[in-house]
């Protein structure tokens, strides 16, 4: 898998000054688009176009500072269609236009080359089942919210303040199927995983029954679904099981993810600060 991967890598380096299509990297690296995007912000740290465009200008950094070509001609080169979407693309990367880069020889900031290796720990293993779920209900409250990666989510944390007992309630009285009790939902989120970009979160059950008028529901197809179990600080250990089934779990096994809810289930301690988590991801077998 880290060789296919390498190889996507590779194919970006050769075609920074043409588009390049996500669908090819993606076969290169011998799995989905969808999840060819979301394993490489897992492994990398920032989205495959923010990584793209940084590489793209990097390379058009020095080649602003040799002066040997007009900007417009860099430009046009790295696909922006006039100097000032350059211009503006430059400083956001750079911290300077590239035309006083040019004049002053600035200083510039580089993205380096990545290349993905494997590092053996052995040190903790991961808990998992695979679990075959018939097309079910979400049904709950929902709020579109911004994606935060580390901490609590503040507009989270004062959606779910703003459910009443009652209603919590009457939600966890639907529930009647894996996993039980009340879970979080988080759908359409960015493929790239920004920080910042918003999704729909349900705040819920996994249920056969029909919504109250009152609360959301979202149909679920049926598909396969790896479970993953973890224990620890809260919402750390959350945070770091979504990140370690990404790095460490889906380039072990023959599995890939697929477009559908994250769904967690946890269980706080007492005063909050540790929690037993749970997290269903829709997954479907690679082909031998």
């Amino acid at each position: 898998m880290l060789e296919r991967l390498n190889q996507a890598m590779e194919h970006i380096e050769r075609h920074l000054d043409q588009r390049i299509e996500v669908a090819e990297l993606a076969r290169l690296a011998l799995t989905s688009e969808y999840h060819f995007r979301r394993l490489f912000s897992a492994l990398a740290g920032i989205p495959l176009s923010e990584y793209i465009r940084r590489r793209r200008l990097t390379v058009a950094g020095a080649q602003v500072l040799a002066g040997e070509e007009t900007l417009l001609d860099i430009a046009v080169r790295y696909g922006y269609g006039s100097a000032e979407a350059f211009a503006r693309a430059f400083r956001a990367v750079h911290g300077v236009g590239p035309g006083e880069a040019r004049r002053t020889g600035a200083v510039l900031y580089s993205q380096p080359r990545m290349s993905f290796r494997l590092i053996i720990e052995g040190s903790s293993s991961m808990r998992y089942r695979i679990v075959e779920k018939e097309e079910f209900r979400l049904v709950g409250k929902k709020a579109r919210v911004p994606l935060v990666h580390e901490g609590m989510n503040p507009a989270i944390v004062a959606f779910i303040r703003s459910i009443d007992q009652e209603t919590v309630r009457r939600m966890e009285r639907l529930s009647d199927q894996e996993p039980q009790g009340v879970v979080n939902v988080a759908d359409h989120v960015a493929d790239g995983r920004e920080e910042g970009t918003e999704l729909d979160y349900y705040h819920g059950v996994v249920t056969s029954a029909v919504a109250p008028e009152d609360m959301e529901t979202l149909t679920v197809p049926a598909g396969t679904w790896a479970v993953f179990e973890s224990s620890g600080a809260f919402p750390q250990a959350l945070q770091y099981l979504w990140r370690d089934v990404f790095t460490q779990w889906f380039p072990s096994n023959p599995y890939r993810s697929r477009p559908g809810p994250e769904i967690s289930r946890t269980r706080l301690s007492q005063d909050g600060t540790e929690a037993d988590a749970e997290l269903w991801i829709p997954v479907e077998r690679v082909a031998d």
